[in-house]
């Protein structure tokens, strides 16, 4: 096995550190451009991760994986490393193998869990997404509502799938919105910003001040929403006139 041993007392002390068969194939399928984060998120309950742990503090330090640079933080108490994604939320680094780990960080001690303790801790620490493998070769970062869903160990819905907003997310935001006031029409589609992107239709004629009100109001009904609080990632707003 490459890497280091994982420790005995552990209940996956018969591990030999390797990824999943069928989460390996995920991700590969990801890499080819055949797969999307809804065959891994399918792929990863009931499966094995490993949660790295720092044996000293140290310094924070912004490492570059999967194309994109996050802060690295560590939990001084716990040695629990926290990753901060480039919108600011704070994510859990999982790793499907002591190799993948050991390629992010080699002073990273392995601690093994179950995929769904993993997610509920993360949750419980108000940690709102999970990366796996930042340090590749395929990194992917499960969204907030895929995190909630494995931590529950209830099957993933996700909000946009095969290029379209689900019906049930599209019909909550245009109930949602169908009482605010100066709102002629709401949709949701799939997002360039953000997962999904609600596009509202104002009435025309609108000055700054009402604008503003109408903007207050539309996230409001949004934020208040269950389904798009449960289902949706993150939202930005396509404002267009009648």
């Amino acid at each position: 096995m490459a890497g280091r041993e994982l420790p005995p007392s552990s209940p996956f002390a018969s591990d030999d550190g390797s990824a999943d068969p069928a989460v390996a194939a995920a991700l590969a399928a990801i890499a080819a451009g055949s797969g999307d984060v809804a065959d891994l998120v399918a792929a990863l309950p009931g499966t094995r991760v490993l949660v790295p742990v720092l044996a000293e503090l140290e310094v924070a330090e912004t490492v570059l994986h999967g194309g994109h640079e996050h802060a690295v933080d560590k939990e001084a108490s716990a040695g629990i490393v926290a990753l901060s994604t480039p919108d600011g939320r704070t994510a859990l680094p999982v790793f499907t193998s002591v190799e993948t780990m050991t390629r992010w960080r080699a002073s990273a001690r392995p601690v093994p869990t179950a995929l769904e303790r993993a997610a509920l801790s993360s949750v419980q620490e108000g940690w709102s997404l999970l990366v796996v493998d930042p340090g590749g070769p395929v990194t992917v970062q499960l969204p907030r509502p895929a995190v909630w869903a494995l931590a529950q160990q209830q099957p993933w819905r996700p909000a946009v799938l095969g290029g379209a907003v689900a019906d049930d997310v599209r019909a909550a935001v245009a109930a949602a919105l169908a009482p605010v006031p100066h709102v002629v029409a709401a949709d949701a589609v799939p997002g360039t910003r953000a997962e999904v992107a609600v596009v509202v239709t104002l009435v025309a004629g609108l000055d700054r001040a009402a604008l503003d009100a109408v903007l207050g109001e539309v996230n409001a009904a949004l934020a208040a929403d269950p389904v798009v609080a449960e289902r949706v990632d993150g939202l930005e707003l396509r404002l267009r006139a009648a």
